[in-house]
């Protein structure tokens, strides 16, 4: 043997799929709901996806060359939560709230926690709760083609108190021709870049399918105007159950516990929609199950490998 053996300590098997290209592959499969909601909601969006990705980045770096930490903005996770939040604002956000938002989801929820994969909540989701509280009456002004109007759940709200509801075509509301924030009105193009997610393994079909399947079922069995399919191609749905809810950090690390944090993301959600003032309830029921994750996983722990189950003494 020409080669000397090589001792070293574990992990023994890697891959080639590192940080970065983990958020690149997200960031991509993103893009086609950006541009779909250029295509709806008009160029100015682009502005408001510059802004908030520029604050994400920026507030980053500042944050660590002063805290005297490695930048390490190449990763591209804080470009990524820069882009997650732009796509949870409406599309007349002001500039400035905008930016407000992004130094707040970098800053306070995830650097003040260690930064990368230690944050206990999402951070996109964060900054907009924030901004919805801060700004109720901007972060709820929908406009499309310039005229502002309600969204689909704002209308199915209203319905189950005036017993009457016109709602959008289905076909509208899958292509995304409806008004709502940036990047989640589009419910084909954010299938697109889940498909292409799931394919290439960065995230599991487990909390998504759970999750949509959960608030459908559960619309049907409160009566939701609308039905099922209206409930999962409105609002945040499809945007938060693939591409937030999976995120790595905040989400359980077994198969089971995916599952029960899935569940309880449908079920927030749709006591939300149903019973709360709001008509949307994703990004605080994802916040919230975020907070149930370290007892998820303490009580849905992996099995270790090679163990035997003892049997019970007769």
């Amino acid at each position: 043997m020409n080669r000397p053996l090589v001792v070293s300590s574990s992990p023994h098997i890697r891959a080639d799929m590192n940080t970065q290209r983990i958020m690149a592959n997200v960031i991509g499969a993103l893009i086609p709901a950006g541009i779909a909601g250029v295509y709806f909601f008009g160029a100015r969006v682009i502005a408001v996806f510059a802004v908030s990705v520029a604050a994400c980045v920026v507030s980053e770096a500042v944050w660590q060359k002063l805290s005297g930490r490695k930048i390490a903005v190449s990763d591209l996770s804080a470009a990524l939560t820069g882009l997650l939040l732009a796509y949870n604002l409406p599309p007349s956000i002001p500039l400035w709230m905008t930016a407000i938002g992004g130094v707040f989801a970098i800053i306070i929820v995830k650097q003040f926690y260690g930064g990368l994969g230690k944050n206990i909540i999402n951070p996109a989701l964060a900054g907009r709760a924030m901004m919805l509280i801060c700004w109720p009456v901007a972060m709820t002004t929908w406009t499309l083609d310039g005229v502002s109007g309600a969204t689909p759940l704002a209308i199915i709200k209203d319905a189950q108190q005036a017993g009457q509801i016109i709602l959008p075509s289905l076909r509208n509301m899958f292509i995304g021709n409806i008004g709502g924030c940036i990047g989640e009105t589009s419910a084909i193009a954010l299938l697109i870049g889940s498909v292409y997610l799931i394919w290439k393994g960065i995230i599991s079909w487990r909390i998504p399918v759970v999750y949509i399947a959960t608030v459908a079922g559960l619309s049907a069995a409160f009566g939701r105007a609308g039905g099922p399919l209206a409930e999962a191609l409105a609002g945040g749905l499809i945007l938060g159950a693939f591409f937030m809810a999976t995120d790595y950090a905040t989400s359980p690390m077994t198969e089971r516990g995916q599952m029960i944090f899935a569940f309880g993301c449908g079920l927030i959600t749709i006591l939300i929609r149903t019973f709360g003032g709001y008509p949307e309830g994703v990004s605080y029921s994802i916040l919230i199950m975020n907070l149930t994750v370290p007892i998820i996983d303490r009580l849905t722990p992996p099995r270790v490998l090679g163990e035997v189950k003892r049997r019970a003494a007769k």
